[in-house]
């Protein structure tokens, strides 16, 4: 019997690994076993956490799963398939795979007799789309192509929009790809049974790739704290950064807690939330045109 498989796109901060926690929980309910494919930008993954233990995991790092490192993805996929047990497998790409190439890497003549591709769940920030004129047009060209080719939109963090303002948000993305249903939602606070149903249906749409270190200068770089950090200091580290820098995950030691911070900051909107155990100090930097120097001294100067 084959093993489904979903794909999970959309951009940097849109909301993809809360609903990935969401999806393995409601397989788990129907006794169905899910494995796990992460990618991520930087050499060090944040994410990988929020995965139970109990799950298969693999994750491919320091790329981008479409362009730079598509052999890894197959070998993955091999070991996956030789030495795990599992019915249904998520791939949670980084928010700057164009999804239809990593698509073309899962339906792989390796891979026909064991794995059925169920479709692409592209979730897409409300807030983040309304101000979309201040991205680069090559990240605007990459987020639309997210949503052309999804099989389900979820328009994410719709309580920060006024309802007329979704509305147009709606009607832009229908115009975008007029065959894929809009779900909006918070928290992707959605019911589980629209994307168990996903059906996939073959599309013959044109796509340019949108590559990191080609049209996308995407990047990331990561900064371990070796010392603790003043809260009130790092926030206003946070205010000096450039518009360019997109996303923030990762672990704060702060002085006075015993353990860190879970943060995340996604356009421009830092989130803390307090860990009850230790955890590894990373933080995972990802941006157009990093200045990495200059950001990893900043961050080393606010440790204590």
């Amino acid at each position: 019997m084959k093993k489904e498989v979903y794909l999970l796109s959309g951009f940097l901060g849109s909301g993809k690994t809360t609903l990935l926690k969401k999806f393995l929980l409601s397989l788990k309910v129907k006794g169905l076993k899910p494995a796990v494919l992460m990618n991520e930008l930087g050499k060090t993954s944040i994410d990988s956490n929020e995965v139970d233990d109990d799950t298969p995991l693999k994750e491919l790092l320091d790329g981008c799963i479409c362009c730079t490192i598509q052999e890894k993805l197959e070998s993955q996929l091999q070991e996956l398939l030789l030495k795990e047990d599992f019915d249904v497998l998520v791939i949670e790409t980084t928010g700057a795979a164009h999804p239809v190439e990593v698509v073309d890497s899962v339906l792989s003549p390796l891979f026909a007799q064991h794995l059925s591709f169920k479709g692409i769940i592209t979730i897409v920030d409300a807030f983040q789309w309304k101000n979309r004129d201040q991205f680069s047009p090559q990240i605007l060209h990459l987020m639309r192509e997210q949503i052309r080719h999804a099989n389900l939109i979820i328009l994410n963090k719709a309580d920060l929009l006024p309802e007329m303002e979704l509305g147009a948000i709606v009607f832009e993305l229908q115009q975008l790809n007029e065959a894929s249903r809009v779900l909006l939602t918070n928290y992707c606070d959605v019911s589980m049974t629209e994307i168990h149903q996903l059906v996939r249906e073959e599309r013959d749409v044109n796509h340019r790739k949108a590559s990191i270190g080609k049209q996308l200068s995407l990047t990331a770089c990561v900064h371990t704290f070796e010392n603790k950090i003043n809260l009130e200091e790092f926030e206003e580290w946070l205010r000096k950064l450039p518009s360019t820098i997109y996303r923030i995950k990762g672990y704060l030691p702060v002085v006075g807690k015993k353990y860190p911070y879970l943060f995340q900051y996604s356009y421009g909107m830092p989130y803390y939330m307090p860990e009850q155990i230790k955890m590894p100090a990373n933080l995972v930097i990802i941006g157009e045109n990093l200045h990495k120097q200059e950001i990893l001294e900043g961050l080393k100067g606010l440790e204590k």
